[in-house]
């Protein structure tokens, strides 16, 4: 009985496929490896630190800045270098000041920013009294929630005291000192003196009011 002879056709048709599927799974068995290598490592690789996104500012600020959202942004840090009270809403700092100045990466916490609430909690029927001190370089001593005492003394027509000072608010907290710049709040003229902001009752601002404009305004700084 004669064996039957294969056809040249099929048989390198055969031979090609067995070649195909060895190197196919060649690429497989590499990308088989390559995975497993990759989930190892995974494996005992450590997970990314822990971070808390809290609000920084974003540039140097001076005190009494009322914040607006181009001023401050959100940093990420290690949980353990976030102070408490951080303040963690970008939005919520937006119109809140600054108590006293800050640098550029600074974190905020609450008792930095104030506004209505801050006031309330000296205290019920207090207000925020603007009162500018005529000597702008004692106002430079100043920092927010100093506690202070405003004299008040008649001026000459040279400018001098006319008669001794007298008390106008007592033992009264500084709310914040505005910065100095060249509007009509602050200015750079040493002689106009320097504007002060403090916490007091209606009836003691309006002392301060009536003072300001026929006296001239100083203060006493309260030990720390």
């Amino acid at each position: 009985m004669t064996a039957r002879r294969s056809r040249p056709g099929l048989t390198g048709w055969l031979r090609d496929l067995r070649r195909a599927a060895t190197w196919h799974r060649r690429l497989l068995v590499a990308g088989l490896l390559a995975a497993s290598v990759a989930f190892a490592i995974q494996a005992v690789s450590p997970p990314p630190p822990r971070t808390e996104s809290v609000v920084v500012a974003a540039k140097d600020l001076a005190g009494g800045t009322r914040l607006s959202p181009d001023d401050v942004r959100l940093k990420d840090f290690a949980p353990a270098s976030v102070p408490d009270g951080a303040v963690r809403n970008a939005t919520l700092a937006a119109g809140r000041t600054l108590d006293a100045p800050v640098r550029n990466g600074e974190i905020l916490t609450d008792v930095r920013l104030f506004g209505s609430a801050f006031l309330d909690s000296y205290g019920d029927n207090l207000v925020a009294a603007p009162v500018r001190i005529a000597d702008a370089a004692s106002v430079r001593l100043l920092q927010a929630g100093d506690i202070v005492d405003v004299l008040a003394a008649g001026l000459g027509t040279n400018g001098s005291s006319t008669s001794a000072a007298r008390l106008v608010a007592a033992a009264t907290p500084v709310l914040t000192i505005p910065p100095v710049d060249d509007g009509p709040i602050g200015t750079t003229d040493i002689g106009a003196g320097a504007l002060v902001v403090v916490v007091t009752s209606s009836e003691t601002a309006a002392h301060l009011a009536a003072a300001a404009v026929t006296d001239r305004l100083s203060l006493v700084i309260h030990g720390r």
